[in-house]
């Protein structure tokens, strides 16, 4: 994972899901990791998608729905990797680098929703 960060958010959140996705091929394909992996992949592509449709929206009920659905996937995520941590030690920092995104994103969509 780059050590710059974009402050596009769209480009933040596409590139939060490269990285899940990046590092999911690295772990050992056990039945736990097999199915955690599904759940992180999905819910990591999920943050960029529903906040590209936060952006499109169509009023400011709308907008915060999405913005709410797009957080609500960054705490999934976080959760997923969280549980990859516990059971992949040998990848623990990588791991956390990714948490750590994972939190940074909630936290800008709260700030987000909190402005509306």
């Amino acid at each position: 994972m780059p050590n710059s960060k974009s402050y596009n958010l769209e480009e933040r959140t596409f590139e939060f899901a490269r990285d899940c996705r990046l590092f999911v091929k690295k772990l050992k394909k056990t039945v736990s990791n097999i199915e955690d992996v599904k759940q992180l992949v999905r819910s990591s592509g999920s943050v960029g998608a529903n906040y590209i449709e936060a952006n499109e929206k169509l009023g400011e009920k709308d907008l915060k729905f999405r913005l709410k659905i797009s957080r609500k996937e960054a705490k999934e995520s976080r959760y997923w990797l969280r549980l990859l941590k516990a059971l992949n030690k040998e990848h623990e920092e990588e791991i956390e680098s990714l948490i750590i995104e994972a939190d940074e994103l909630r936290k800008i969509l709260s700030a987000i929703i909190n402005k509306i």
